[in-house]
């Protein structure tokens, strides 16, 4: 299958999947299950991968812009200003992507190989609808969440290089993630986050839900939903950069 029938099937399924529920009761219970699921189970990654590269991103901002003629609250401002324009949104949303993609994908594709949403279909449910969008809702809905919480925790793991090590003082430290703090670049975080959080979970359950075969497919589904992911969230990455900050 081409690219562009598979952007044709996409679209499709996307049309029948943004619907109103048949049954709001059910839609809210499926939408609770995948926010643990999708957001607070990845919750744990989140701060252990953010606390980590804040500290790592001090210490190398440090160790690689010793010169007299930077002034000393620069280290503070670089690790903020990367962590809230690039690191809690777009390579957290790509690290996302391979847990959370994979896991919908899988899901969905497994399904579909056990004839289950076909049944849903024989039933007359509309099958999309009652599989993906509270997966797509719960995603979008989190997501700004995980992002505020990953900005923070890596702003905290930066702090504790000044407080545990001499590489930096924390008055040095504090100093800079409070200069010339712009509060645009969190709203601006955000949106990418809630982009990005469209991108792999409507993504991730079209490969799931068109997989032919048996298991070895609903692998390489996965896998196929992981990589086509990262690659929109890149792309939509520069275009929405482009858009929100020029």
């Amino acid at each position: 299958m081409n690219a562009i029938e598979k952007v044709g099937e996409y679209a499709s399924l996307m049309y029948r999947t943004i619907t109103k529920p048949d049954r709001w009761s059910i839609f809210w219970k499926q939408y609770v299950n995948e926010v643990k699921k999708q957001g607070i189970d990845s919750l744990w990654i989140v701060v252990i991968i953010s606390t980590f590269i804040g500290a790592v991103i001090t210490i190398q901002m440090v160790l690689n812009t010793e010169n007299p003629l930077l002034p000393t609250y620069s280290t503070g401002l670089a690790t903020r200003d990367t962590l809230l324009l690039e690191f809690s949104s777009s390579i957290m949303c790509l690290i996302l992507a391979g847990k959370v993609g994979s896991n919908i994908a899988s899901e969905i594709g497994t399904m579909r190989i056990t004839e289950q949403i076909d049944a849903l279909d024989i039933m007359g449910v509309n099958s999309a609808n009652y599989l993906i969008l509270p997966k797509i809702t719960a995603f979008m809905t989190i997501i700004p969440c995980l992002v505020l919480v990953s900005m923070f925790v890596g702003i905290i793991g930066g702090y504790c290089v000044g407080i545990f090590t001499d590489i930096i003082t924390v008055h040095d430290y504090e100093v800079g993630i409070q200069y010339a703090f712009i509060p645009f670049y969190v709203t601006y975080s955000v949106i990418k986050g809630i982009v990005f959080a469209f991108i792999i979970s409507s993504v991730s359950s079209y490969y799931g839900y068109t997989v032919k075969g048996g298991a070895l497919e609903v692998g390489k589904s996965s896998t196929d939903a992981v990589v086509n992911s990262s690659v929109l969230i890149l792309l939509f990455n520069v275009m929405l950069t482009k858009l929100l900050l020029t």
